[in-house]
């Protein structure tokens, strides 16, 4: 099962396109009805030496900062929710993401004024990705989000070290510890920039744990997290649930505004439950059952379930990017710190809202069960059988037992 569960999985990700994509483009003219995305890149990656490249999936000591720009093609040859990566290099920009702009962001001014130049209503968001991605994986994605969830934001990307490989699985994950002060040291600077009002930080798979560590740290040092971070979106969280509920109560006693995306069909978060001791992984759960209901009411943390969202992802893993409606609820709502109700959200689109803190919610609607266990083998294998919830005392309140 360790050999054969990873090699499918591998066959299943995103690692059939091309590589190295990140040689810009020299374009006279944009396409008709191309969009242009730029993004400001801050990465603890070791630099590839290679520009088609940019950065590797190796450590380094010294963080780097690139201004990049992606062109998307229109609508007409794209549908929301796609990356079009290109067939061969280069890449058609009539059909394809391109990247058009490379420029490396030598110094904390020049940072500064990027953000200055690119302030849009003071709102920054910031990503972090997942597990198996490259540098270039997460400048498409990324710029895929933007574009389709139409926020009017300055993107900012963070993408730490992943070898893009489903057996450095263990790599990955130290990676994220690695990172954890490089990801501080770039919210620190967005909240103390004046032209940054709020900001958002949109999370996904393995990347929610080096996000809720980063604030964690930030709390811990300064006693509370800053005004600025106002809200926190955790995508496929592919973190431990007791271990979320003891990260979220060292947060300090004002928090940011949480909405978790779940999905009880996760096959990525399937296999890292295998791998984590059969323990519940916060992106499976179902917030309709005991005890994750009123626990998560009584931190007030929004639940929205996937789990019925159709996805052209075999893991299920990605619904939060590829649902145009999801992505779009991210861009309109929650960056603006808009808390969602179940009238944002109808069960008829397969998405399911779990509005906790909300009273007159809370109970009105039903979350999705799904039937388990899900074949991860096509039938060969199946997974641990499911266990009910069991409350053992773990709480999302504040707590002061000191930590040894």
């Amino acid at each position: 099962m360790v050999v054969t569960l990873p090699l499918v999985l591998a066959l299943s990700a995103c690692g059939g396109h091309v590589k190295g994509v990140m040689q810009p483009l020299n374009l006279a003219a944009e396409p008709n009805g191309n969009a242009v995305v730029d993004m400001l890149v801050a990465t603890s990656r070791l630099p590839s030496d290679n520009p088609a490249t940019l950065f590797s999936g190796e450590r380094s000591v010294n963080p780097s900062i690139t201004d990049v720009a992606v062109s998307i093609p229109s609508d007409k040859a794209r549908a929301a929710g796609t990356v079009q990566w290109p067939k061969k290099l280069p890449p058609n920009p009539e059909t394809d993401f391109a990247v058009v702009r490379v420029q490396p962001v030598a110094t904390g001014k020049e940072a500064h004024d990027w953000v200055r130049r690119h302030s849009s209503g003071g709102h920054a968001m910031v990503f972090i990705h997942g597990f198996n991605n490259t540098y270039e994986d997460s400048v498409f994605r990324f710029a895929q989000i933007v574009h389709d969830s139409g926020a009017d934001v300055t993107p900012i990307l963070f993408t730490w070290p992943s070898r893009a490989k489903v057996f450095d699985y263990n790599y990955d994950k130290e990676s994220t510890n690695y990172s954890r002060t490089s990801l501080e040291m770039v919210l620190k600077a967005l909240v103390e920039d004046k032209n940054i009002k709020d900001i958002t930080i949109l999370a996904h798979s393995m990347g929610t744990w080096l996000a809720m560590e980063s604030i964690r740290q930030m709390a811990i040092r300064d006693g509370n997290l800053p005004k600025k971070i106002e809200n926190v979106i955790l995508a496929s969280p592919d973190i431990d649930v007791d271990v979320f509920a003891r990260q979220w109560s060292e947060l300090g006693d004002k928090k940011p505004n949480f909405t978790i995306f779940v999905s009880q069909d996760d096959r990525a978060l399937a296999l890292s439950r295998y791998i984590s001791g059969d323990v519940q992984r916060l992106g499976q759960i179902n917030p309709a059952e005991e005890p994750y209901k009123t626990k998560l009411e009584n931190a007030g943390i929004t639940v929205v379930d996937l789990t019925r969202v159709k996805s052209t992802d075999r893991l299920n893993h990605g619904k939060f990017a590829e649902s145009p409606e999801i992505v779009q609820l991210i861009g309109q709502r929650l960056v603006t710190g808009q808390t969602l109700t179940d009238s944002d959200i109808g069960v008829g689109d397969g998405i399911t809202a779990i509005v906790a803190g909300t009273v007159n919610t809370v109970g009105k609607v039903a979350a999705t069960t799904v039937a388990t266990p899900v074949d991860l083998l096509s039938g060969n294998i199946k997974p641990l059988p499911k266990k009910k919830p069991i409350d053992t005392g773990t709480t999302f309140q504040s707590e002061t037992t000191p930590l040894n």
